[in-house]
């Protein structure tokens, strides 16, 4: 028994099959694609800053100063000591002492990674090609509750053996 299908039904199998191709092509393409950022604005300079640790920060996130939006991520590399360096575009008309420090932290508790840079009190700036001196790496959560759980248990070992015993009376 061969089954003919009608001409409205050939052409919705061919639609839905050429709209299923199509988007496993554009998966394809976005998978192995390289994500290489390129900057919009040609007024820019670029900072370098070497971290220990960078997790879950990516290239494409933001660099901030008091809360502003100044710069991006634009390249990471693993260095032969085994830390990472960033490179940095940041607004040209935004100067950043060179005592100033970077840090990564996470907008909220489960938030993205972003750059927060402490501006420094020197009158020298940061040139094109600089490198930050101080940095603080990203804080994982896993290690932070760790932390606040030993100084929780600490607490209540030092209270226990600071509290006197209570009095039993007999009955």
């Amino acid at each position: 028994m061969q089954e003919k299908f009608s001409k409205e039904e050939s052409k919705a199998f061919n639609f839905g099959l050429f709209t299923i191709l199509v988007f496993c092509g554009l998966f394809f393409f976005m998978a192995f694609s390289r994500h290489d950022y390129k900057h919009v604005d040609k007024h820019i300079y670029h900072i370098k800053a070497t971290f220990g640790r960078t997790d879950g920060l990516l290239v494409g996130d933001k660099v901030r100063m008091a809360g502003v939006d100044i710069g991006r991520v634009v390249n990471a590399k693993l260095e032969p000591g085994f830390s990472a360096t960033l490179n940095l575009e940041i607004k040209e008309d935004i100067k950043i002492p060179d005592d100033s420090s970077a840090s990564i932290v996470s907008s909220g508790l489960m938030g993205s990674k972003y750059i927060e840079i402490e501006p420094g009190g020197s009158e020298e700036y940061i040139l094109d090609g600089g490198q930050f001196s101080y940095t603080q790496d990203a804080m994982v959560l896993e290690e932070l509750l760790d932390r606040i759980v030993a100084m929780g248990k600490a607490k209540r070992n030092t209270l226990q053996k600071t509290e006197p015993a209570l009095p039993t009376e007999d009955f």
